[in-house]
């Protein structure tokens, strides 16, 4: 596997000025660079760096790009929910690879990242192969959304809870401590969460080859297939794994760097 080693990030800045931190791996090759997105709470480096899944795409080759996104990591960190919501950041997203000059480039999300990434291939063609990580059915159900909108307001108390003892909800409470442990800004974290996307999107527009890829024990991803139904051509890989496990299990970035090698 080859060695990561983190540079200063490109900032490129959104169409409100928000700057988003943009890191960059390895040299152009036969195939297009890698876009990855991080899921809530986390960053490029925590979900894909730590868990070696740029490693992985190093040893294959491939041109890595991880971008921030904004409130998370190395990016700016408003506190006003105006600022946040997953069609900014698939904005944010596009502009980075307009500010690159990327004319083609593969993609992949996890979790609040799997959902920037589709809205991203939905609206951009350049899109060659998608993999979308840690997400499943509600996503597409007709109650999903609502669901997702209780859970992001939870998750927004958690993290302006005075003290993680005083939240109930196992799920939520696990965000925070990992807000907690990577030092976070919980204002602008719980600020994204109000601005939650619950609107879904049109996934038959996506003409990207996809991969749905969730774990086997993923409370947030539970029946895959139904995800990958609603997309033209989607298939489906299980790995072992809850929502946090399954992102580190070899199997989980060797599935999405075999995909994202198809020619």
């Amino acid at each position: 596997m080859s060695a990561v080693t983190t540079t200063r990030p490109l900032r490129v800045p959104g169409a409100d000025g928000i700057a988003v931190a943009v890191h960059r791996w390895g040299s152009p090759g036969e195939l297009p660079p890698v876009y990855l997105q991080h899921g809530f709470v986390a960053d490029t480096r925590l979900n894909w760096v730590g868990t070696g899944a740029v490693g992985v795409l190093l040893s294959a080759g491939r041109e890595v790009v991880g971008v921030d996104a904004r409130g998370h990591g190395r990016s700016d960190k408003p506190h006003d929910p105006g600022a946040y919501g997953e069609l900014r950041m698939a904005d944010d997203l596009r502009r980075v690879a307009d500010a690159l000059g990327h004319d083609a480039f593969d993609l992949a999300g996890y979790s609040m990242g799997a959902t920037v990434a589709m809205l991203v291939a939905v609206a951009d063609r350049r899109v060659r192969r998608l993999v979308v990580g840690g997400a499943g059915a509600a996503f597409v159900e007709r109650d999903g959304a609502a669901r997702r909108a209780v859970l992001m307001a939870e998750l927004a108390a958690a993290l302006e809870a005075a003290d993680v003892a005083d939240v109930r909800n196992p799920t939520t409470a696990h965000f925070r401590r990992i807000a907690d442990a990577l030092g976070a800004d919980r204002r602008a974290l719980a600020a994204h969460a109000r601005a939650v996307h619950a609107t879904g999107a049109d996934l038959a527009a996506i003409t990207a080859a996809t991969l749905v890829l969730a774990g086997d024990a993923d409370p947030l991803a539970v029946r895959p297939e139904v995800l990958a139904a609603a997309i033209p051509g989607a298939r489906v890989t299980v790995v072992p794994g809850d929502h946090t496990t399954a992102l580190r299990a070899p199997a989980f970035a060797a599935a999405l760097a075999g995909f994202l090698g198809e020619p």
